[in-house]
Formats: C-alpha cells, structure tokens, sequence
C-alpha cells in the first residue's frame, strides 16, 4: 500500500478552517499534503458535500479529520473511497440516525454547560463574554478574545443532520480527548470513541485543543496516516 500522505481537515462549529494553521504547519513540515475544508456549517448536507468535493481532488488515499462538529461531518463523507482512516479531535462520532442536537440533547448531572445562546433567524452563537472559558480556556487570551468576537453562526439544520452511515463502522479510527474540554464533556468524548473502536489518545486540553496544542493534534494524525498504512 502506498504510504497515505493527504490529509483533509474539518473545522467543527462556531470557527472556520483557520484555527487548523497550527496543526498544518506541523504536518506539512513532516511532508503531508493537506486541505482544509472550509465547511459553510449550514447544514449537514451541505458541510458533506463540501467535504465531499475536496475529496474528489485527491490523487490517492487521505485521513480525514474532524474536530467536534466536524466530526459528524467526517463520519458520513468519510464513506468517500479516498478516504483510508478517520481522526476525531475532541469530535462528535454520531452513530448511525443520530446528530449533534440528539447526542447533546441529555447532558450528564453535573456537565458544563456550553454557554450557547437562544437561536436567532436559524442560527447559533455562543455568548461572547464567556467564549474563551468554555471554548478556548487554554488559547493565549488576545487570541481566545479573537476567536470570540469573529466567531462564526452555526446552523440549527447543522445540528439537526443525523448521519445515514457511519464510516468508522467500516474504516479505522483515532480519537484525541481533550481533558479539560468543557464544550463536550470528556466521558462523553471516551463514550463515542470506545463506541467506534477508536484508537484513543488522551491530552489536557481545552475544546480548542487543535489550537492550543497543535502538536499533539498532528501527532495523532500522523498516527493515523501510518496506522492506516499498516505501519507500527
């Protein structure tokens, strides 16, 4: 097998694909190639088929990655034949007729709650003022107040997408948990690995991990691409 050097990347909701820098960075520098799906976070129709589309350009085998709700859109465009294995970053792993909305729908006593306002006209955002504390505690403050004040809606139909097929049912998959996340519990984050038959990484981290530990995120991606590949 050829060893598999794309990697694909999908931002969840609230961001957009810029937060992946860090991560690509270190992994192109290791000799990836990567792209990096800027998901519109819509719908979850629609985010599929972007993904969708950059698979399509691909000239061989890819790890496609997703980080929270992106990790709902990975699980039903990972079935795209391009697509060799799956790495969820502190990601939803739907299972087969769920969604973000049903799997956040009955939140464990004594879980934070993510600071998540009232929708408006079919929209998400997050309160602003406590942003940075349940997204990004670990992300240098300028830069948690950025990401806070140009964060992007998410889509009510996003939420509500209930995947059809999971692909970790039929490919691999590797899990980082965020430790310290406080927008999906980490039980929850063990729970939907074990249910995939991940291969687990742990960390201390908060939601935004893929930003404040870069690192760590690409190690366990790179893991991936060789595991996939068959290689120790």
């Amino acid at each position: 097998m050829a060893p598999i050097k794309n990697i694909v990347l999908v931002h969840g909701g609230f961001v957009d694909g810029s937060g992946w820098q860090g991560v690509y960075d270190h992994l192109s520098a290791d000799g990836y190639q990567l792209a990096v799906v800027q998901n519109p976070t819509l719908s979850l129709a629609g985010d599929i088929a972007a993904t969708r589309q950059v698979l399509d350009t691909l000239d061989g085998p890819a790890v496609l990655v997703g980080h929270s709700y992106g990790g709902a859109v990975i699980t039903e465009a990972g079935n795209h034949p391009n697509v060799a294995a799956l790495a969820y970053i502190a990601a939803f792993a739907p299972d087969k007729g769920e969604s973000v909305s049903t799997l956040i729908a009955d939140p464990p006593p004594g879980a934070p709650v993510p600071p998540i306002l009232p929708p408006q006209d079919g929209f998400l955002f997050l309160d602003r003022a406590r942003f940075a504390a349940a997204f990004a505690a670990d992300v240098p403050e300028q830069q948690a107040a950025f990401m806070a004040d140009s964060h992007v809606p998410w889509g009510v139909e996003a939420l509500e997408g209930a995947v059809s097929e999971p692909a970790w049912q039929t490919k691999p998959a590797w899990y980082l948990v965020a430790t310290d996340d406080r927008m999906i519990p980490p039980p929850a984050q063990r729970a939907m690995s074990e249910r995939a038959g991940a291969t687990v990484s742990e960390t201390p981290g908060s939601h935004a991990v893929y930003v404040s530990r870069p690192a760590v995120v690409a190690a366990v991606i790179a893991q991936a691409a060789q595991g996939a590949n068959g290689q120790p």
